[in-house]
């Protein structure tokens, strides 16, 4: 069984002021690298002492400590990501420094804390995988397999048809490919082959 994954449903925002240094946190969901990036880009404050940032996209992640000492801001950030199981995630903590030093665990305990917060606060959704799937079936047993479709929580994505019969391509859950394919199995009399697309 998996470890259920998290998302952001919505961008967050957290401001905490920790021994007169003021840290606001910006989270946001993103797809890709570069997504990431643009967003640190976007939010980050050429005024402030540091933006320190990471993220999270699957197996991918990066961090900057953007000046801090080593490990006492990106790591951290990241950190708080993983703890709370989300993915696709970008934080960025921005911080301008109120004149006193806060040592490295102070340094740690406020870029992960404030992140952690700004996520823990954040409203959150469920990552569902999918999968992208393609078959075919006699054009008879096309209008019971589409009034299956919704228990299934499957989407079409293309329907086509030919002297055969109909080809689809639907989207759905990936946990419930096996249950399409018994659902095929028995109403085609196991004549019906489903693919997994890449």
């Amino acid at each position: 069984m998996s470890i259920a994954r998290f998302v952001l449903a919505a961008p967050a925002t957290l401001g905490q002021d920790i021994r007169k240094s003021r840290f606001v946190a910006h989270a946001q969901r993103v797809a890709a690298p570069e997504a990431a990036l643009a967003f640190v880009a976007r939010v980050s404050d050429a005024l402030a002492t540091h933006n320190c940032w990471a993220y999270r996209i699957g197996q991918q992640y990066r961090f900057s400590d953007d000046g801090e000492p080593a490990g006492t801001a990106g790591k951290p950030i990241l950190q708080a990501i993983d703890g709370q199981g989300l993915d696709e995630t970008v934080v960025v903590v921005t911080r301008w420094f109120g004149g006193i030093k806060l040592g490295a665990g102070g340094l740690v305990r406020a870029y992960g804390g404030c992140a952690a917060e700004c996520l823990r606060l954040a409203e959150k959704q469920e990552l569902i995988e999918l999968a992208r799937v393609e078959f075919t079936l006699p054009f008879a047993l096309l209008p019971l397999l589409h009034a299956r479709l919704a228990t299934l929580q499957a989407g079409e994505l293309e329907e086509r048809f030919d002297a055969e019969g109909a080809s689809l391509r639907l989207v759905l859950p990936a946990d419930r490919v096996a249950t399409l394919r018994t659902l095929l199995a028995d109403v085609t009399r196991g004549r019906s082959e489903l693919t997994i697309l890449e």
